[in-house]
């Protein structure tokens, strides 16, 4: 059953995101228990993509108790190894864990993993919250009965776009922590000091392994930035891309009070709003495109989507009505930004199995079996062709959008231009000139000499 469970899990994340990452795979231990800790940006669906990418199984979770409420939830919950936590704040401090903490402890002394997020609950702040201490408590403690030594493997769950459809994530896993003789001899002197300790270095640990910014406005400050300094040759994997967020926001907040990086803010946000305004992205701007080109670009796009469209065409009638329904519910019904995902993909899983059963019914009942069989493997093919092609169609969209804009609005774009080259001036400039020798640099001279094509990395 669990392997049934964990294949379901995998299937859902590689069909709701368009691109999964994995970086610092080397950091996770082939063998013996490991405690996965992450943070918790996009409620259950970050516990869906440790287990479907963390290259360990069985993979038991922590999860609160009230899920269980939900009858095809606690089944899902009981199938992939969970064990119900009950939380304090939600029984005014009157819980009994005990029975779920020896669970855990069985666990992990027998050499299984576990994941866990430190953080508690999940929630949408644009950096970690502080960590509650049991991931900490539970490693000490097991490594304490010394039964199995006992590895916390930091895990980075970085989302692009967490609810939206066909996004993007990079899961990092950190330096893996190894609760040794010196912790086991600490916590055996003052337990409680020793568990907020290994909290405080775990905290550290995630911190290296998330985009963490003291607000949004910031956060959306540092990725304009990032995006001007970026050269348009340089490629980029999305692990890179955290990377270079991350440098950012460190080197911001490290001068955020000097006169020319406040002048500089002020200049970035007034060229993002006169973007927004036009409805355009920064990427449009990084070249000057000929007309005629992007137009020949369309003609060969528009070719290959007209080729599958037929294939593609019973999926998209089928299967939009069911993604503006879990669109609806997720939209509708969720309590938090956190948990739009999640309801779109419950959503889903439980509209889909009916749209195949009455497609097979009805082919079935008029044609028979085999018909009915035939029907449903190329409902599923029709299905995996009709997310190419909307979003071949979105891509294609956008494109003729922002060519119409280009020929109407000319002088708007030719200002636009000025100021990004300005800009772009001003940020390599800053950042040569506050340049940390010790990090290793991601981009050479010859990057920024060259220029290269329009790359979106939104």
């Amino acid at each position: 059953m669990q392997r049934i469970v964990i294949s379901l899990i995998q299937l859902i994340t590689n069909t709701f995101f368009r691109r999964i990452d994995v970086a610092g795979e080397e950091h996770v231990p082939a063998e013996g228990p490991v405690i996965f800790a992450g943070n918790h940006p996009n409620a259950l669906m970050d516990g869906w993509l440790l287990m479907a990418r963390c290259g360990r199984w069985p993979l038991h979770f922590m999860a609160n108790a009230k899920l269980w409420k939900y009858r095809l939830l606690g089944r899902m919950l009981n199938a992939s190894g969970a064990v119900p936590v009950f939380r304090h704040e939600e029984h005014a401090g009157d819980v009994d864990n005990s029975e779920a903490f020896d669970k855990l402890y069985e666990v992990i002394e027998r050499g299984d993993c576990m994941g866990i997020f430190p953080e508690g609950v999940s929630h949408t702040e644009s950096q970690l919250t502080k960590l509650k201490t049991g991931a900490a408590r539970i490693a000490l403690s097991v490594a304490e009965r010394g039964k199995a030594k006992v590895t916390i493997v930091p895990c980075g769950l970085n989302y692009i776009h967490r609810h939206r459809f066909r996004s993007q994530v990079l899961i990092e896993f950190g330096e893996p922590i190894l609760v040794d003789g010196d912790w086991i001899d600490d916590f055996k002197r003052d337990e409680r000091a020793t568990v907020r300790k290994l909290t405080d270095y775990l905290s550290d640990a995630l911190a290296a392994v998330t985009l963490n910014a003291p607000d949004w406005s910031t956060l959306r400050f540092v990725q304009a930035a990032r995006r001007l300094y970026k050269p348009a040759a340089a490629m980029l994997a999305p692990s890179e891309y955290v990377e270079l967020n991350r440098r950012f926001v460190e080197g911001y907040m490290n001068m955020a009070e000097d006169p020319e990086i406040i002048d500089f803010r002020k200049s970035v946000d007034d060229y993002q709003s006169r973007l927004d305004v036009l409805g355009l992205k920064d990427y449009q701007l990084r070249s000057k495109v000929l007309v005629g080109k992007a137009f020949r670009r369309l003609l060969v796009r528009s070719i290959s989507l007209m080729l599958l469209l037929p294939v593609a065409i019973p999926g998209v009638l089928l299967h939009l009505p069911v993604g503006w329904l879990a669109a609806f519910v997720g939209d509708r019904f969720s309590y938090e930004e956190d948990d739009i995902a999640t309801l779109k993909v419950f959503a889903s899983m439980a509209l889909l199995p009916i749209l195949y059963l009455l497609a097979a019914f009805l082919i079935g009942n008029y044609f028979g079996t085999i018909w009915a069989i035939v029907a449903v493997v190329g409902l599923t093919i029709s299905f995996s062709a009709s997310i190419w092609v909307i979003e071949a169609q979105a891509t294609l969209l956008a494109s003729m959008v922002s060519i119409l804009r280009r020929t109407r609005l000319r002088v708007e774009i030719e200002n636009l231009h000025a100021t990004r080259a300005e800009l772009v001036e001003k940020v390599r400039v800053m950042v040569e000139s506050g340049y940390n020798l010790e990090q290793p640099r991601m981009f050479s001279d010859k990057d920024f000499a060259t220029t290269g094509v329009i790359e979106s990395d939104e």
